[in-house]
């Protein structure tokens, strides 16, 4: 099978993420968890959501939606009593929720040069009761650049003259140029004259 170079690229990434993620055990997996705390002489240990930093591909064509990540609490045992809700920027429009397991679901294309990144809220509430069992929280999901951006010349195009007999060295014409692709990941937006 011959790849080209955006599936590649997208290939390679992957590899990447998957490297990234599998060599770590759970104990070394973020969480965020709150020591209990005491009052009137009755324990209480306070409750509260897992989950990794989300990431999506850029420019995903795949016929299936794009597995982004998955929600969870502490309070979820499994038993289907929590139902998980999503909220903010896309949910629903791009971002859906299977309310029984936590996992989000990108159903859209996206390109992390119209928007970087999603802020979401997240809602874990008891099925029977429809009560928050969880304070609802706030998390961001990250569209994470491939190198799909030529760079552009500012100023294009460019003519000069030199001087006959100019010494070695002499400055002739200044280019810029410029790349849309993510400067902090990788060397896609990297400019080499």
């Amino acid at each position: 099978m011959k790849l080209g170079k955006v599936e590649l690229c997208h290939f390679l990434q992957l590899i990447a993420l998957f490297l990234c993620f599998s060599g770590m055990s759970q104990a070394e997996l973020p969480r965020s968890r709150s020591k209990p705390y005491f009052q009137s002489g009755r324990s209480r240990t306070k409750r509260s959501w897992v989950w990794n930093q989300f990431f999506v591909l850029e420019e995903y064509m795949g016929s299936d939606p794009l597995y982004v990540g998955k929600l969870h609490s502490d309070v979820d045992k499994g038993d289907g009593s929590i139902k998980y809700i999503l909220s903010g920027e896309g949910a629903s429009s791009i971002f859906i929720i299977d309310e029984n397991t936590g996992d989000i679901h990108a159903t859209k294309r996206l390109d992390r040069e119209e928007q970087a990144y999603y802020t979401l809220r997240a809602q874990a509430l008891d099925r029977l009761t429809n009560k928050p069992v969880e304070p609802e929280s706030e998390f961001v999901i990250k569209i994470q650049d491939i190198n799909d951006n030529e760079p552009k010349f500012l100023d294009g195009p460019y003519t000069a003259g030199v001087p006959e007999m100019s010494p070695v060295g002499t400055s002739v014409v200044q280019v810029t140029a410029t790349d849309a692709d993510d400067p902090t990941y990788g060397n896609s937006a990297r400019v080499v004259y």
